[in-house]
């Protein structure tokens, strides 16, 4: 009778395991671009956690000189150096710093949302934001009354899709806001606005794959805001990326020649159909902890 009863009650062990659920671990699509930037934009993606970066960026002048300066290669030029770290998985913060209005920035960037493989989740979504000053010394044509005055914000969401192995594309809606009264000082001494403090815009870039560790990339960025003076035109560029192991590098075609995203966002004055276009290049060196 004790053998039957320890036979019975093994049996249901072996029937309660047999039916226990399994628990399946979510898979990420990895890769939907290769490097943080496209271009003037960032990318959907975030370094793993651990991850230090540096990158160096370069527009040159506008190329319609022709040869008198190289084609913009011998023009003043604007760079900027960038400092990244990803403490903690899917955040990364960040320090800029360009010659242009020897400016400044602090920056953050969180994945909310990770395209999956089995499709529960179709597309990937990541905040981007910073905030910057201009350091530029107070003259008599400075219109900086406090610090305050001297900061901006740019938000982003960037949404984003893998579609293939060879294709990805992301959409990405951002909000501008400068603190101080945009505009310029007349003869009286009285401020005249040429820009409202808030501006609306929306980029749309790609990335087509063309061998291992070689792609095309392209981006458009078009202003939503209308403004008293001056409104900013849109931005066409393309070029190739290549990636290694620990190096991206971008080389392209385009009219923003800022390196600050308030700043392309607001004052781009630069005209495709007149062929204002510049040559412009991103490095960035990856380093794992």
């Amino acid at each position: 009778m004790a053998q039957g009863t320890v036979a019975k009650n093994a049996a249901t062990v072996k029937d309660t395991t047999a039916t226990a659920p399994v628990v399946k671990k979510k898979s990420f699509v990895k890769n939907t671009f290769d490097g943080n930037f496209i271009i003037d934009n960032q990318t959907v993606m975030v370094p793993i956690k651990g991850t230090f970066e540096f990158d160096i960026q370069h527009r040159f002048g506008t190329v319609n000189n022709g040869f008198s300066d190289l084609f913009g290669m011998f023009a003043s030029a604007t760079m900027k150096l960038g400092f990244n770290y990803t403490p903690v998985n899917n955040l990364q913060i960040g320090f800029d710093a360009t010659n242009e209005k020897m400016e400044v920035d602090f920056n953050l960037k969180y994945a909310i949302l990770k395209q999956t493989k089995d499709g529960s989740m179709p597309v990937s979504v990541t905040y981007f934001g910073n905030a910057m000053a201009d350091t530029r010394k107070k003259d008599a044509t400075s219109i900086f009354v406090t610090f305050n005055d001297r900061v901006a914000y740019f938000n982003q969401i960037i949404i984003a899709r893998k579609f293939s192995e060879g294709v990805s594309l992301q959409i990405s809606p951002s909000y501008t806001h400068f603190n101080d009264l945009l505009g310029y000082i007349d003869a009286s001494g009285k401020v005249m606005p040429k820009w409202n403090n808030d501006h609306y815009a929306i980029s749309a870039s790609g990335r087509f794959k063309i061998s291992e560790g070689m792609n095309l990339i392209a981006n458009v960025d078009q202003p939503l805001s209308q403004h008293p003076l001056d409104n900013p035109r849109p931005n066409i560029s393309f070029g190739i990326e290549m990636k290694t192991s620990g190096h991206d590098f971008e080389i392209f075609f385009g009219n923003y020649r800022s390196l600050m995203p308030e700043n392309n966002a607001l004052f781009n004055q630069n005209d495709y159909r007149k062929g204002q276009f510049l040559i412009g290049f991103n490095i960035s060196r990856l380093w794992n902890f």
